[in-house]
């Protein structure tokens, strides 16, 4: 593991920490050049940092060569902006620290850039939206603070890795995974630091005595939780996340259908299931070329002009023994409640869809017990029983060509209706938009009872100039297809983000504005995040910051 002269390791993990290193190894731009914070002088600059390194310490402060961890691995030049480097990286090991560096920023008015791990590949990682601001790296603040194994959840800072707890609820037993994949809706209570550094606490977390403080959402008063997720309002210092107790069986199911329209029947038939309660865990929905950039890169599968043609799919789906769309799904808790759940969709895809094919793996605990997570091998287990993995790493070197290729990837993942003749509309037309740039349809969704999250995977050579300009193209033009049908993107790359704001535009962007009124009156200064999501502070509103 290769040690960088004045940063200490990211992970405690060797194989978390090569692959951290890996992918910060080969920019695009080798130089780091000193960008200042907006509205600030070299001088101010210079005497804040001094006061920093004063009250954390040298080893809590980055700047020039050492900020390479901070920017956007996946950057594309040709996109036409500013690269968004960061002027400094600070690294608190605790609330104090994050308060006494608040208050030097406060002071010089100087902007920072929030994230615990910075690992939002794809998104800009940690890089931030403004060049110049400090980045504000949380991953040294990553203890776990609580564990209630009676009520399942844990308690936890900023910088604890979804590694960090799998290893922690191995150790007790415990799944730790959440099927509904929907995070925000299994936290309860958050400690914040607001700007000017005073603490708040959410829910019934704000009592100190309270033994409720994470059992539930439920408040006296506005429930302020909202405000904290995806925002830049505050910053998230400790949270509680409910777990999945470890069950006594869990079942691998997948159904495929074997045409390009069938996306169409499988919406509507699982969205179905969802919304009946059969299936209380999300389904995942994923194409052909998806699945097949996991095993090979495209030459593998594919040497000719063009997008892989409709005779070599099918091809393709014998040698993969998937379908043109095939879902995976998980059922969890005792064996007979799943036999019976399982018995419900097996009825149902029979009369609804008789040319899929439903297929079930059942792992349970010995002797009636409960079921180690480790006991089930991929490709069934993994994230689906708590144990997390880079397994879908390789789909990035998809279109790789030679052998200082790079691979790179963005997204495109709108909201859409789960509605059957919708989603295969926007398919066809995501299908067509990738087809004009030569590059093949790379896509999944993850259902959930009403919408699903559309995640069109825009996989590149990093290197090729030719590629970023295409996917480029590719993004810009899913956008425009996506906004035409009222869709937006769940969340947003950082140079992406005020495009995706301008969408939500009811009573003159009220929304945004309102926002805004909460960011002017937590945040004066405007030092916290400008530009996150759309919000902007007062002093950077009317500049050429924004980008609409």
């Amino acid at each position: 593991m290769a040690a960088v002269p004045g940063i200490s390791p990211a992970y405690a993990d060797p194989t978390y920490q090569t692959a951290h290193e890996e992918v910060y190894s080969t920019p695009l731009t080798e130089t780091i050049e000193l960008v200042l914070p907006p509205g600030v002088s070299q001088e101010d600059f210079s005497h804040a940092i001094e006061k920093v390194i004063g009250v954390l310490g040298k080893d809590a402060v980055f700047i020039g060569d050492d900020l390479k961890y901070y920017v956007d691995p996946y950057d594309i030049p040709e996109a036409g902006e500013l690269r968004n480097i960061p002027s400094a990286a600070v690294c608190p090991s605790s609330v104090e620290d994050l308060q006494a560096f608040l208050k030097v920023a406060n002071e010089y008015k100087i902007a920072v850039w929030t994230f615990s791990r910075g690992k939002n590949l794809g998104y800009g990682g940690p890089a931030p939206r403004v060049p110049g601001c400090i980045a504000l790296d949380l991953h040294r603040m990553n203890k776990i603070i609580e564990v209630n194994e009676k009520f399942g959840y844990i308690v936890v800072e900023p910088g604890v890795t979804f590694g960090d707890l799998y290893t922690f609820c191995a150790e007790k037993k415990g799944m730790g995974f959440i099927p509904t994949a929907v995070h925000h809706e299994n936290i309860a209570g958050m400690e914040v630091v607001l700007a000017n550094g005073d603490v708040v606490r959410t829910g019934q977390y704000a009592m100190t005595t309270s033994p409720s403080a994470h059992l539930t959402k439920l408040t006296f008063g506005p429930t302020i939780d909202g405000l904290f997720l995806q925002s830049n309002l505050g910053i998230v210092t400790k949270m509680g996340i409910y777990l999945t107790p470890q069950p006594q069986s869990y079942m691998a199911c997948s159904f495929d259908m074997p045409e390009f329209d069938d996306v169409a029947t499988i919406v509507d038939v699982f969205g179905g299931l969802r919304r009946s309660g059969a299936l209380p865990a999300m389904v995942y929905v994923f194409h052909i070329n998806e699945w097949a950039a996991l095993f090979g890169k495209r030459s593998d599968w594919w040497e000719g002009d063009g997008p892989i043609p409709d005779w070599r799919t099918k091809e393709l789906q014998q040698e993969l023994d998937v379908g043109n769309w095939s879902v995976k799904f998980g059922l969890y808790g005792p064996t007979g409640i799943l036999e019976a759940q399982y018995a419900e969709v097996l009825r149902v895809v029979t009369e609804k869809a008789p040319t899929g094919r439903l297929r079930r793996t059942l792992f349970s605990g010995e002797d009636g017990g409960l079921l180690e997570a480790t006991s089930v091998p991929q490709p069934h287990g993994g994230i689906r029983v708590g144990v997390p993995s880079m397994w879908s790493i390789p789909m990035v070197n998809f279109y790789n060509v030679r052998e200082d290729s790079i691979g790179a990837h963005g997204a495109y993942s709108p909201i859409v209706p789960l509605e059957g003749k919708v989603l295969l509309d926007w398919v066809k037309a995501a299908k067509r938009v990738y087809e004009s740039q030569g590059f093949d349809l790379l896509c999944d969704f993850f259902m959930h009872e009403r919408c699903a999250v559309f995640v069109c995977m825009l996989c590149f050579d990093k290197t090729s100039a030719e590629q970023r300009i295409g996917v480029d193209k590719i993004f810009n033009d899913l956008f425009k297809e996506g906004s035409s049908r009222g869709f937006a993107k769940y969340r947003a790359h950082i140079k992406h983000m005020d495009h995706n704001a301008e969408l939500f535009d009811f009573n003159n962007h009220a929304y945004r504005r309102f926002v805004e009124t909460l960011k002017d009156s937590l945040d004066p200064n405007g030092i916290l995040s400008p530009g996150k999501m759309g919000i902007w502070p007062k002093q950077l509103r009317d500049t050429n910051a924004r980008v609409v």
